[in-house]
């Protein structure tokens, strides 16, 4: 039995309960919410780097764009579990070491580089424009390389203060 399991079954044995998580307290929660406000902008800006993507009618680009951002959030929250999984811990977050935040950039670039692949070379649901730069060996293009290289640690940085002004109220109210 590990030491937290040991203090959650002394103090639920004592009668002092650990005090109930709010919602917005789960590390998921932040990791979403700053995973789709980052990443919705960034599918605008590389707008131009996708062809036909500047000419598009203004609301189906943004249907565009907020369909890639929502599987933005889900490799996001995908790669936040890997990293929990690395860390043996859903709190690590709060305390990024090299491991869990190198594996959340990861999984996040591996993600990334499949589904790129699958999009512009098997089902060519979008090709890149003469702007974006391709990065061997599979041709991906340079934007949502970056993206994933850009944004993971802004969202580890956000959601740790987020996560911890939380606790500094929660303890202030107590």
């Amino acid at each position: 039995m590990g030491l937290d399991s040991q203090k959650t079954a002394g103090d639920a044995f004592s009668g002092h309960r650990p005090r109930p998580v709010r919602l917005w307290e789960a590390p998921e929660l932040p990791v979403a919410y700053f995973s789709f406000v980052l990443h919705f902008v960034w599918e605008f800006i590389q707008v131009p780097t996708y062809a036909g993507m500047a000419e598009m009618p203004h609301w189906e680009a943004i249907k565009l764009c907020m369909s890639a951002t929502f599987g933005d959030v889900g490799f996001a929250l995908t790669a936040f579990w890997a990293a929990c999984l690395a860390a043996r811990s859903r709190d690590w977050i709060l305390r990024p070491t090299p491991f869990p935040v190198t594996t959340f950039v990861a999984v996040g670039i591996v993600l990334t580089v499949g589904f790129e692949y699958y999009y512009t070379t098997i089902s060519l649901r979008w090709t890149y424009s003469d702007l974006m730069p391709l990065v061997p060996p599979l041709g991906t293009g340079l934007s949502p390389l970056l993206q994933w290289t850009v944004i993971p640690p802004l969202v580890i940085w956000l959601t740790r203060r987020h996560l911890l002004g939380a606790q500094a109220v929660h303890e202030a109210d107590a």
